[in-house]
């Protein structure tokens, strides 16, 4: 009986390995506490980011206001593996890749036409309950851009 339960087990966490525990750090969805941020002049404001595990990969959706005021909305779909996964509904991006940098920080880039042009890092607190999430680039007029978002979860 025991041999059949350890058994049990190992397979169970053969199967979570795939996924990676650190996923589990930013999984749920992150509302934007914007009394707690900063941004330059111009930076679009995520309001709501959801993650979740789709499948190997994991979705990421962004609900947000542009920088002239308009709600906007965006998907990506991919690892936290460093490589380019396409982006849809952002008119600034068409390309998305985020670096496990350990169990609680993300390193991403924002490309458009196969150029980066925003850069960031990921981090989520010690107790789960927040993340902060620092940027800098260049919006779609080439201003230089950065904001420090500070998030909740839900």
């Amino acid at each position: 009986m025991k041999a059949r339960t350890m058994a049990a087990t190992l397979a169970l966490c053969l199967v979570a390995v795939p996924l990676g525990f650190a996923q589990d750090a930013f999984m749920g969805v992150w509302k934007l506490k914007e009394a707690k941020s900063e941004f330059s002049p111009g930076a679009p404001k995520n309001t709501t980011v959801a993650y979740e595990v789709e499948g190997e990969k994991v979705r990421v959706t962004v609900d947000s206001v542009s920088n002239d005021g308009k709600p906007a909305h965006n998907e990506w779909t991919g690892k936290f593996d460093g490589k380019e996964y396409p982006v849809t509904g952002d008119p600034l991006s068409d390309g998305r890749s985020y670096t496990e940098i350990d169990d609680r920080i993300l390193g991403f880039n924002i490309m458009k036409g196969g150029r980066v042009t925003t850069s960031g890092r990921i981090v989520v607190s010690d107790d789960g309950k927040s993340r902060t999430v620092t940027t800098s680039g260049t919006d779609e007029k080439g201003h230089r851009v950065s904001k420090s978002e500070v998030y909740e979860k839900q």
